[in-house]
């Protein structure tokens, strides 16, 4: 199909002289006898691939007739014919949007070397824009194949992590909920200190795993029933750095793995395998501290009943900027009882499933 060609000029003979010179090149082309003409012919639909515009037209000049379809038709050149032979004049026109100019009178090659290369420009516009959609729905589409592929890994990623719990859970039964329970724990607390929602699930794996190094305890430490010795709890001490030993090597958990060699860390530097003080230690393993401590005060233990809500706020309140980081103590005093009672029924209810999977994509 030719390309279709506007010509636009209030001289008839001109018109026809530029018209007859284009189609016998083999383009198609319209007529219009003024800049209104022209608006008209384009808002009704006509498609065109170039106008030919004279400048100066009585109702509506060249430059108006320009300023008036530079926006609404982008993909059609516009090149300006004159007769006023002032390069200001065509230089204003190109500033206005115009692709080039012709000054009158040209010849029939002058013509049609003019339009060739408007057209040529106007089809690698054309071009270009398709390939950048094209470009912007490939992009689109391998987006999601990844993120496909991201959400896959870390579901694979999970299911990893409950191993490793359940490993923990098969050597030392006790441990189940509490795990559970500290990592749930553990996320309530980011949350409310405001952690980038991309750091929880770091966190959550830190928190879920903090007892993963005493799989390399021995059992008859492990589930000694009486207090142990001081060897004993020397031995007992090490599963922080063998925890962080057994999950520094897998990469998604390497930032997890200092979260479990700084879980018994305290805030003034009394704490272990490393002294750590204050911010030094990884944020994960301050908040993880605090929610700890909270399950082992409200639960049953052997020696003693579980304790309440408020003997744990108080308890923590008092080690606050010992143990615990005085920030994190004040934020989570203020959150209200009711999330570590539906916390607590959360894991209760659960049939299997892990707390981590749960919390890390809450």
């Amino acid at each position: 199909m030719p390309d279709r060609i506007l010509v636009v000029d209030d001289e008839e003979p001109i018109r026809e002289i530029v018209a007859s010179m284009l189609g016998t090149a083999g383009y198609a082309c319209k007529e219009a006898g003024s800049g209104m003409e022209a608006l008209t012919l384009l808002a009704s639909g006509e498609d065109f691939e170039l106008m030919l515009s004279d400048l100066m037209m009585a109702d509506l000049d060249g430059i108006g007739l320009l300023e008036r379809t530079k926006e609404k038709y982008p993909d059609m050149p516009v090149v300006m014919v004159t007769a006023v032979h002032d390069i200001s004049v065509a230089l204003a026109a190109i500033r206005n949007g115009a692709y080039d100019y012709l000054l009158k009178p040209f010849e029939r090659e002058q013509l049609l070397n003019t339009v060739s290369r408007a057209l040529e420009n106007r089809r690698l516009k054309v071009e270009n824009r398709i390939y950048q959609t094209n470009l912007e729905s490939l992009v689109k589409a391998r987006t999601e194949q990844l993120q496909t592929a991201i959400q896959n890994l870390e579901r694979s990623y999970d299911i990893t992590l409950e191993a490793l719990g359940d490993a923990l859970d098969l050597k030392n039964a006790e441990t189940a909920r509490h795990t559970r329970r500290v990592t749930l724990f553990t996320i309530a607390i980011a949350q409310a200190l405001g952690v980038p929602r991309e750091q929880i699930p770091v966190i959550a794996r830190g928190a879920f795993l903090h007892d993963i190094g005493k799989m390399a305890i021995p059992d008859k430490i492990l589930n000694k029933p009486g207090k142990l010795d001081p060897d004993e709890v020397e031995i007992m001490k090490e599963h922080a750095y063998l925890g962080y030993q057994i999950l520094k090597k897998i990469p998604f958990l390497a930032e997890a793995s200092e979260i479990v060699y700084s879980h018994q860390e305290w805030f003034d530097g009394s704490g272990y395998p490393r002294k750590l003080k204050g911010e030094e230690i990884p944020l994960g393993a301050r908040i993880f501290a605090i929610a700890d401590t909270l399950d082992a005060i409200t639960s049953n233990r052997v020696y003693r009943p579980a304790q309440s809500l408020k003997a744990a706020r108080e308890e923590i309140g008092r080690f606050a900027g010992r143990q615990f980081d005085p920030e994190i103590v004040r934020v989570f005093i203020e959150m209200p009882d009711k999330i570590w009672d539906d916390l607590r029924r959360e894991i209760d209810d659960q049939t299997g499933r892990a707390a981590y999977s749960t919390g890390a994509k809450g």
